[in-house]
């Protein structure tokens, strides 16, 4: 469906976008993450026509960048991060002037969309509200609708949950989902979870160059073989817990943990490989009289994929 090639962009000598190369098959959910000024949105908007590239190829089915820029976006619906309403106008009267601007002419088949939008995104008791006065989740939705009002084959959402609430974060994650099984969606998000529960699959950019580009169980067991184990326990102090943890297995890397109770030592552990050293550990501390607090392994979160691959030194 889309294939971005060698794709930079500089704004006078700050590269923004680095030689970004992507190929987005049909119907996939792509979850576009990264660090604020990572080039994101300097992406989508090149993605969308609304910036030129310095260099690189954008092709979307058969049409090229920039020669067939307006084809191009009548494939494309967009919601940029800070959706583009007129807030003293009603929410039907907004989508109906959109739908006219769109080419829509016909009565009876803007009603029709109208009726199909107001249901896919939750619209029906809003209609007649002014746009002023509605939250910010339903401002999103109500955006959202603007995109979807030519039912293009293609969405392009910039941080679509941008500042929502947790409620309106899951309701949008829904009507994402519901639209990706018929379209090709590419959004960006700071949201990690979100992007965990929604996508097909996720690129991670840093300082404008792809870092990542993988499913998100992929992503976890790539990024560092290592298995993370949470161990605590009451009874001895740190050192003595090392120094068992280094007689069961040397090499391990062991980072303390925070503990409310100062009688608990609590400790992560990372072993090489992906050996499981729960067994070993729980038979270990069995030969002492330290009590065994928590024992656990845990798989390698997004969160700590993402950390690690945009710090400083990576």
């Amino acid at each position: 469906m889309i294939e971005i090639q060698n794709l930079t962009k500089y704004y006078n000598d700050f590269c923004a976008v680095d030689n970004i190369s992507l190929s987005i098959p049909p119907g996939e959910i792509l979850g576009l993450l990264g660090p604020n000024g990572a080039g994101k949105t300097t992406t989508l908007r090149m993605l969308t026509g609304y910036f030129k590239p310095s260099s690189g190829s954008i092709t979307v089915k058969d049409y090229e960048m920039p020669k067939d820029t307006l084809k191009i976006k009548t494939l494309m619906g967009y919601l940029p991060e800070s959706a583009p309403l007129y807030h003293n106008m009603l929410v039907y009267d907004y989508l109906d002037y959109v739908a006219r601007i769109k080419g829509i002419k016909d009565p009876g088949k803007r009603q029709e969309r109208f009726r199909e939008l107001a249901r896919l995104c939750g619209l029906s008791s809003i209609m007649d509200k002014p746009i002023a006065n509605l939250s910010k989740g339903l401002k999103q939705r109500v955006g959202l609708a603007h995109a979807m009002m030519t039912d293009p084959e293609i969405l392009i959402l910039d941080e679509p949950t941008s500042g929502l609430d947790p409620n309106q974060i899951a309701e949008i994650r829904d009507i994402i989902r519901a639209i990706g099984k018929e379209k090709t969606i590419i959004f960006s998000t700071h949201i990690l979870s979100e992007a965990e529960a929604t996508c097909d699959r996720i690129v991670i950019i840093n300082k404008g160059k792809v870092v990542a580009d993988d499913t998100t169980a992929s992503l976890k067991q790539g990024v560092n073989q290592n298995a993370f184990i949470r161990l605590s326990l009451l009874g001895p102090d740190r050192e003595e817990a090392v120094a068992l943890l280094n007689s069961v297995e040397p090499g391990l890397t062991i980072t303390p943990m925070a503990c409310p109770d100062p009688k608990t030592v609590s400790l992560e552990i990372r072993s090489p490989g992906d050996r499981d050293l729960r067994s070993d550990i729980y038979l270990a501390v069995k030969k002492t009289e330290w009590i065994l607090l928590e024992l656990t392994r845990e798989s390698q979160a997004l969160e700590r994929v993402f950390q690690e691959l945009t710090r400083e030194e990576a």
